[in-house]
């Protein structure tokens, strides 16, 4: 049934700024509605009993169904089209409303937390009631369905909000299974254990938090390219015959659905300028047809004969040697009456070990051993594009 909601919203497409700002705006309406039932549910559960907890998980509720309204407002705004003072749009609303509900959720957790140390520090005794016990069966029922749908929306959309609010519903059906658990505990054993178990809540509302505030904070404070898909434009622009190479591909989140990207293309110094042009043209089109992204692209003309060919492979396998990630590029080889010039860029990951600097020497040191005439002149360069998980 979820699988079956949510292809219905989303349809067709699902980068389309309608579809994100259709979806966000039916699953706000969504969660305050449900939220809203729950948290009437559970204050009158904690009045008939004298729960702390209940009444707790309550106001948690509550804040969720602020939380979806933020998301439902976060979602309108996302979906304005771009004007004079934001011309690249409103997209990254998107991942603020995202925040907002992580910042509420860490709120919520530290209140509880707050009263569930009060409860322990001055315990009162519990009224049982089934009513209230089967109040909080339904509201398991309810967020573990919430869960799954937000989940379900969040990857059909890549939205890092409904990720998060996916989070939060998860982490309120754990927080009431434990309340409940307690209640039970409390009656049969007549054992008082409401402050621990709104403290155990509170801890893991504020894990939830924290999980959220990051995936949120991630793309608004600007992370690497999704490997996946910087290998599809690689294949995508490999696969026109004239581009030889790709490299220093920068990619630039707007928000969903909004980016813009750049890379340089080395294409063969002595082909046709008109016809190379025309290709890059139509590399550029493809891909925001494709992905959506508004992309530039720089030409490199690199020359191509035997000898540049053979001592780039020579140069890229010493790099290899200092360490396999590293990458070269740009290669060209200018020659003087005593010495040549052999000039290439060098991309190396942020862990790496060496210095910029003793990367530089490394390289230089294996170039002349090529050589005694070869003299490097090396830039390093660091990838914009993130690791693939094995």
């Amino acid at each position: 049934m979820i699988s079956w909601i949510v292809k219905r919203w989303v349809g067709q497409a699902p980068a389309s700024p309608e579809t994100r700002r259709r979806c966000g705006t039916r699953a706000g309406a969504l969660g305050i509605g449900l939220n809203g039932v729950l948290c009437a549910g559970k204050l009158a559960a904690g009045w008939m009993t004298g729960s702390i907890a209940m009444a707790a998980d309550g106001l948690n509720n509550l804040s969720d169904a602020a939380s979806s309204l933020i998301t439902l407002i976060g979602f309108r705004l996302a979906g304005q089209a771009a004007d004079e003072e934001h011309p690249f749009g409103h997209g990254r609303m998107e991942y603020l409303a995202g925040l907002v509900v992580s910042m509420a959720i860490l709120m919520m957790g530290v209140e509880l937390g707050k009263s569930s140390v009060e409860k322990l520090l001055h315990p009162e005794s519990l009224e049982f009631s089934w009513l209230a016990m089967g109040i909080l069966a339904a509201s398991v029922a309810v967020k573990v369905w919430m869960y799954f749908f937000y989940r379900t929306l969040g990857r059909a959309l890549s939205s890092q909000t409904m990720g998060a609010t996916a989070s939060d519903a998860l982490s309120d059906s754990a927080a009431t299974s434990v309340v409940a658990v307690a209640t039970l505990v409390g009656h049969f054993l007549h054992v008082s254990i409401d402050g621990f178990a709104g403290l155990l809540v509170a801890l893991f509302i504020l894990k939830t938090g924290i999980e959220a505030a990051k995936d949120t904070l991630d793309p608004l404070l600007g992370r690497p390219m999704d490997p996946e898909l910087a290998e599809d434009i690689d294949k995508l622009a490999l696969s026109h015959e004239d581009i030889l190479g790709i490299h220093d591909l920068v990619y630039h989140d707007y928000g969903p659905g909004r980016a813009m990207m750049s890379f340089h293309a080395e294409v063969p110094a002595d082909g046709d300028l008109l016809k190379i042009h025309d290709v890059i043209d139509h590399i550029e089109r493809e891909l925001k047809a494709k992905h959506h992204i508004e992309t530039v692209i720089h030409m490199d003309p690199v020359v191509n004969d035997q000898r540049t060919t053979a001592l780039r492979d020579q140069v890229a396998g010493l790099a290899k040697q200092v360490d396999p990630r590293l990458t070269v590029h740009d290669f060209r080889i200018t020659a003087g009456p005593l010495h040549t010039n052999v000039l290439f860029d060098v991309v190396a990951p942020y862990d790496f070990s060496m210095t910029d600097r003793e990367l530089v020497s490394k390289l230089s040191q294996g170039v002349e051993t090529l050589s005694p005439t070869y003299t490097a002149v090396i830039q390093v360069d660091h990838s914009y594009v993130g690791q693939r998980e094995e």
